[in-house]
């Protein structure tokens, strides 16, 4: 589903991945861990489009994406979820939905709005409501829900569960396993909260200094607290 082959990037010139390389396999769940300032986030905005390749290559469904903007990958099944509750607080949570399915014909977007609906009934009972006025969990959610309105083959996530109190955080990684099983989607998710996202996903990266220090299975970090230790330090 998504290969990427000794990336380069940063900002302003100044470089923050290094000849990184990961892939996604199709219906999988792969996390991103490491410490602040290792590079995850600005990984995502690489492969979403939001940032330049200076040298590699990204290959999303057989196709390099490396020059495209994020317009491009979205209608190719490419759809990212910053970190922070992105949404339009001064819109209702419908509104919301619709933006996400901008350009969309009107009945088609119905459905895709039903579909999501399906997987976060809370929102629909409060689709006429600002998104402002919703928690920051429901916020969250709301995120989520837009970012399926494209009908995505992969989606991105950076730290869903940032701002969250720990009683939300179940229900967020539950959320997301149900999102992968229901929609039939790939995910790469960068999380900060370790053993949760270990338990969610089928296969684990981590990174330090903008390059990759582990990959493999979750099954090889979960319960090895001395390896998880040396990989954050």
């Amino acid at each position: 589903m998504l290969k990427i082959t000794n990336l380069n990037t940063g900002y302003n010139g100044l470089q923050v991945l290094y000849d990184l390389s990961l892939h996604v396999e199709p219906g999988k769940v792969v996390s991103v861990i490491g410490p602040n300032g290792s590079g995850k986030s600005t990984l995502l905005k690489a492969i979403s489009g939001i940032l330049p390749v200076w040298k590699g290559d990204i290959v999303f469904d057989g196709v390099s994406i490396r020059r495209n903007p994020p317009s491009k990958n979205i209608g190719l099944g490419l759809t990212f979820c910053p970190q922070g509750n992105r949404v339009f607080t001064e819109l209702t949570v419908y509104e919301n939905l619709e933006i996400g399915g901008f350009g969309l014909p009107k009945q088609e977007l119905g459905v895709r709005i039903d579909s999501v609906f399906s997987v976060f009934p809370a929102l629909k009972e409060r689709h006429k409501q600002k998104a402002g006025n919703l928690s920051g969990g429901e916020q969250q959610m709301l995120a989520l829900a837009r970012a399926l309105i494209p009908s995505p083959k992969l989606l991105l996530l950076d730290e869903p569960s940032l701002g969250l109190a720990p009683n939300l955080l179940d229900d967020v990684f539950k959320r997301l396993v149900e999102i992968n099983r229901e929609f039939h989607l790939s995910v790469l998710i960068v999380e900060q909260k370790v053993m949760e996202v270990l338990s969610i996903s089928d296969r684990v990266y981590s990174m330090k200094l903008g390059r990759i220090a582990f990959e493999g299975k979750t099954e090889e970090l979960k319960g090895n607290k001395k390896k998880l230790k040396e990989l954050f330090l």
